[in-house]
């Protein structure tokens, strides 16, 4: 069988994740890593080619991936020199970019080639809720969602801002993510950005009716939890993001259920799905170029 050779750029937080799910796959090789600020990583009991730049492991490897897990300002740049540099398709982090002018530059070097790791579309309780409402057209549209996003970074004071920009830069994405899994999102209204607290009203479609979701992201909590309520007509639906549960109600009627197993790690159940999409012949398009662009000018209020 003829492997995927991977090239994973950055070798911190995140990428721990990666790994793990890449080395799950026996499709894959990782057959270089690339960072300035940490040294080799063991891969599969092994230590694969360690490179101070992507220029210096490009120049020495030929990989068919090339993935991006690095600070969300780094991922513009990084990613035109992965897509000029080789013939790899290109994944990168979310959010892609934070500067919508970088979408312009990104479409003319390859965007067929270019994808983003938009996790939370492939969360089990997102795919189950957005395979439930499918199944009930008599439920009516989407009209309204609230979706609230904690992670307790408040404790890393200017850390958190350096690495993860702000709490809309970091969650709000997701949240995008989610909502584009299960609506038709339009705009993003109004944003109160106060960098570790954000709320942000949105407009979306389903079914032909306009509807609105209200988002909060916070970094002023001790632990991380993050849920989202649908409503549906007289149905309201509840996912638990953070325990990948959910279930549906009307009324004092409970509708439908979905739990997890418990032995699964939250960002591998996501990251699993979306590794499968991405090294598939047809690859989700909410990880393409176009959904990217359009998830990019929503979050950094392109237009509002």
């Amino acid at each position: 069988m003829e492997k995927t050779r991977v090239g994973l750029v950055g070798v911190g937080t995140i990428a721990r994740t990666h790994l793990e799910v890449l080395a799950e796959r026996s499709d894959v090789d990782l057959v270089f890593t690339a960072d300035p600020h940490a040294g080799p990583t063991a891969f599969r009991g092994t230590t694969p080619p360690h490179h101070r730049d992507l220029a210096g492991a490009l120049a020495e490897h030929r990989p068919d991936l090339v993935v991006i897990a690095t600070p969300t300002d780094t991922h513009a740049d990084l990613a035109a020199e992965a897509l000029t540099g080789s013939g790899a398709r290109v994944l990168v982090e979310k959010p892609l970019v934070l500067d919508p002018a970088s979408l312009d530059v990104l479409g003319g070097l390859g965007p067929d080639r270019l994808f983003t790791a938009h996790h939370f579309a492939f969360s089990p309780e997102v795919v189950w809720a957005a395979e439930l409402l499918a199944a009930h057209p008599e439920w009516g549209p989407v009209t309204a969602i609230t979706s609230a996003f904690r992670d307790p970074y408040a404790l890393k004071g200017e850390q958190a801002f350096a690495t993860y920009a702000s709490a809309w830069a970091d969650s709000g994405i997701n949240q995008l993510t989610v909502l584009s899994r299960l609506v038709d999102v339009t705009a993003v209204r109004s944003l109160r950005d106060e960098g570790a607290s954000c709320w942000a009203v949105v407009s979306f479609r389903s079914r032909g009716a306009v509807g609105t979701a209200r988002l909060h992201t916070s970094w002023r909590t001790g632990a991380s939890s993050k849920s989202s309520t649908v409503t549906c007509g007289d149905v309201e639906v509840w996912l638990d993001h953070t325990a990948m549960t959910g279930f549906a109600w009307r009324g004092d009627e409970l509708l439908a259920e979905h739990g997890d197993d418990g032995r699964t790690p939250r960002k591998v159940a996501h990251y699993r799905p979306l590794y499968a999409s991405l090294l598939s012949d047809r690859p989700d398009p909410v990880l393409g170029f176009a959904a990217a662009a359009a998830l990019t000018r929503l979050h950094t209020g392109a237009g509002r």
